[in-house]
Parts: structure tokens; C-alpha cells; sequence
């Protein structure tokens, strides 16, 4: 049959837009117009199942491709490697088939800026597993054209960029990754200091980047807190402005300041005036988004006593704390008296061992902590949510119950470290 001109010509326009919209380039950018888009990558060797992009491990990433090893990095059974994805910001729930027809393996799964996702999940020779866990991205934008202004020190991180980064360590047997953008999970943001940030360098850490590990798909951990900040350089870099433009009824605020807080000077400076009205303020600008504040109060410096006893170094800062949340109605976990109990059970000396405190690295810190201290900590936090009876309670991992006057051995801790190392101390003090 012989076609026409214009025929032919649809024809062809037809053909070109049915191969475009067959490539994989344009089934990753477009999957799904209303926004949950989902990306399937195989590691495997040979042809990728359908419905998965087969990656190699030449392939390397770059923000043409949107996919790939990063930083340097190729699976390997000694070395830690990274693989990132460009993604818009929101939620993710991440799935991995991880295992080995030959060998055994054992993986740990940190993303973005080292928050700790899987932890230690050992499969036998022929044993395959799947695991989920969620992760958010977040970018700078704000609505109405405005931004998070960020310190220097982060437009660096991969907390801030655009796209989603998955660190695993060494002894991974990685066979799938699957991504999918959710929009129905509960999000828990982080408002804080150096304490509560998510540290993207050895030996630095705080809990709020070990606490994404105690919980189930359900819930996402969007850490919006940056070192050295306080409740009132929070609000001014418009991170609260940022948590409000994306927040949504159910969602929560976990809201954890005073290490700074404590410097600052002015004739409303101090616990019973700015910092009271700040807290105050966060209260009802979460309450007006239908959203749940939750307040801690700081987690104590390492300060002992003559006779073993920790020293309060916050002065009025907790028990103004303490009344917001109490004159607010909001729960509390009282990080200060919980850590204080778990530091005197670990004694002036074993408590040491919870810092950044190396002598032959002339480092000597006793407020930031290294990651056993941080995941003692976040474990506090996640039993203070039962205890608390927060509906978030419903997503958290199986464990037993946590007393912090009895933290777990330093001896039985394993942290697989992350190869970016630093010795500068983080801001704040």
C-alpha cells in the first residue's frame, strides 16, 4: 500500500514518539505523570529482567545519565562503594535484593550524608534477602522563590543535592535496587544543632542520623538540623519556613536546641525569654499545619565531678524546655537527664569512649559524639517515643527495651566506617 506524504510524515512523527517513549531515559524521567516515579536498577551479571536497567561497573555517575557508581567507587568485597540516582525531593522507599550464590555477605546501608538505614544483615551462600527502608530527599527551594540559606560548609553536602545517594559498605553482595517515590509516609523532621545533624564525616556523629535505622517503611527522618545553629539562627536561615512549606497533617517536628542557644547575648537572650518565645513559636506554627511538636531537652556535655557525678552545663536551658512542652501540651523527651543517667553508668572513663575524644588525633571533644555514642542516644530516643505512647511507637523495629543507665557495651559495638574522614571540629560547642 502506498501511503501519501502526510501520511507518511504521522506516520514517522508516530514511530520517532513511540521509540522515545520506549527508551529507558525517558520511562526514568517519565514514569508516572503524576510524580511517583520509581527507577529499577540490576547489578547482576547478564541481561537484566524485565522492567530493570542492567548497570555494570564502568557505569558511573553523572547527571546525564542519572544513575551510576559515585565518587570514585565500583562493587568491591573489601571497600565500601557508593551509587546515586537523580530524584526529585520527597520521600523514597528504597528495596535491595542483597546476597550471593557462592558467598557469604554482610551489609550496612547508610544514605546521603551517613544515616544509618540497614545494619548489619548477614546472608548465607545461595541466600537471597529483600530489605525496604525510606529515605527523603530534600532540596534548598522554599515556596515563593526563596531558599534555605545554608552554611558554606554544607553546599557540599549530599544531604542538599540533587539526587539520592546509597553508601554500602564493605562485604555487600548487592543484586537489585529498587526505588519508588511515596508520598503516604509519616515524615519526622529534625530541627537542631551538631548534635541532632546529619555528620557526613568519620569519626563525627549524632543521633539523629542513627535514628532512620529503628524504623520500619512507614515513617521518613527529614533531618533539617545543621551545626552550630540555635533555635533562633534555625528560624532565620528559614529552615522552620522550609518544614512548613512541606509538612502535612500527622507529620512531626522533633525540636532539640540549648547547646547554643546558651552564647547568645542581647537583653532578651536566655532561657525564660528568647528561647521560651521561640519554642513557643515553633508550637504553633507545627500546631497550625496540624502536625505534632515533640521538644527534647539537650543532650548533657561530658562534665564530671570530683566524685563521678555529671555536672549540669545548661544551666536554665532544659527546665524551660520543660515548661513549653509542659504549658503547651507537648510531649517531651528529656535528652539531658537521660543522657546524664547513661554517662554516669558509663563512668568518667567509659563515657570517653561515646566522644570524639582521640588523644593521638589531638582530638578532645565532650559535647559531639562518635557513632557509638550517637546510636546509644538514638536509642533513648526511640524508647522515649514508646514511652511517650506517640503513634510513631506503631513504626519502630522490633528491640528490646532501652535503660539508658544501662547502654550497651562499647566492646559489642561494630561501626563499618565511611571513607570520608575529618579532624575539624563541627560549629557549636
Amino acid at each position: 500500500m502506498k501511503l501519501s506524504f502526510k501520511k507518511m510524515y504521522m506516520y514517522n512523527k508516530l514511530l520517532i514518539a513511540l521509540l522515545i517513549v520506549a527508551s529507558p531515559a525517558f520511562a526514568q524521567q517519565n514514569s508516572d505523570p503524576a510524580g511517583k516515579r520509581s527507577w529499577k536498577y540490576e547489578l547482576r551479571a547478564g541481561k537484566a529482567k524485565p522492567g530493570f536497567l542492567a548497570v555494570k561497573p564502568e557505569d558511573v555517575y553523572s547527571p546525564g545519565s542519572g544513575y551510576g557508581f559515585d565518587f570514585n567507587s565500583k562493587p568491591q568485597a573489601d571497600k565500601p562503594f557508593y551509587f546515586s540516582v537523580q530524584v526529585p525531593e520527597g520521600n523514597y522507599r528504597v528495596t535491595v535484593t542483597l546476597g550471593d550464590k557462592k558467598a557469604h555477605s554482610n551489609t550496612t546501608i547508610k544514605a546521603e550524608s551517613r544515616r544509618l538505614m540497614l545494619e548489619g544483615v548477614k546472608t548465607s551462600p545461595g541466600q537471597m534477602l529483600r530489605k525496604s527502608f525510606i529515605v527523603n530527599i530534600k532540596y534548598r527551594k522554599i515556596n515563593k522563590g526563596q531558599e534555605v540559606s545554608l552554611k558554606p560548609r554544607e553546599l557540599t553536602k549530599l544531604d542538599w543535592d540533587d539526587k539520592l545517594t546509597l553508601e554500602f559498605s564493605a562485604q555487600t553482595a548487592l543484586q537489585t535496587i529498587e526505588i519508588e517515590r511515596v508520598d503516604n509516609q509519616i515524615t519526622v523532621f529534625l530541627a537542631g544543632n551538631s548534635t541532632v545533624v546529619n555528620q557526613e564525616e568519620e569519626p563525627w556523629a549524632s543521633w539523629g542520623q542513627m535514628i532512620p535505622r529503628f524504623f520500619k517503611p512507614g515513617v521518613a527522618i527529614a533531618n533539617h538540623a545543621e551545626s552550630g545553629l540555635s533555635l533562633g539562627s534555625f528560624i532565620s536561615s528559614r529552615r522552620l519556613e522550609k518544614i512548613l512549606s512541606v509538612i502535612k497533617p500527622g507529620d512531626y517536628v522533633f525540636v532539640e536546641f540549648g547547646h547554643n542557644d546558651e552564647k547568645e547575648k542581647g537583653p532578651n537572650a536566655g532561657p525564660y525569654k528568647s528561647y521560651t518565645e521561640r519554642l513557643k513559636l515553633f508550637a504553633r506554627e507545627v500546631k497550625a499545619k496540624r502536625a505534632q511538636l515533640v521538644i527534647l531537652t539537650p543532650t548533657a556535655r561530658r562534665s564530671f565531678d570530683p566524685s563521678g557525678l555529671m555536672v549540669n552545663s545548661h544551666g536554665d536551658y532544659p527546665d524551660a524546655a520543660r515548661r513549653v512542652a509542659s504549658e503547651e501540651g507537648l510531649p517531651l523527651i528529656d535528652l539531658t537527664s537521660l543522657t546524664t543517667k547513661m554517662y554516669e553508668a558509663l563512668g568518667s572513663e567509659g563515657s570517653k569512649n561515646a566522644f570524639v575524644i582521640y588523644p593521638e588525633q589531638n582530638l578532645n571533644d565532650n559535647t559531639h559524639f562518635n557513632p557509638y555514642g550517637a546510636y546509644q542516644i538514638a536509642k533513648i530516643v526511640a524508647q522515649s517515643i514508646r514511652d511517650n505512647k506517640l503513634s510513631l511507637a506503631n513504626y519502630l523495629v522490633d528491640m528490646p527495651a532501652f535503660n539508658s543507665a544501662e547502654p550497651d557495651p562499647f566492646s559489642s559495638f561494630s561501626w563499618p566506617p565511611s571513607p570520608k574522614v575529618s579532624v575539624i571540629k563541627p560549629d557549636g560547642n
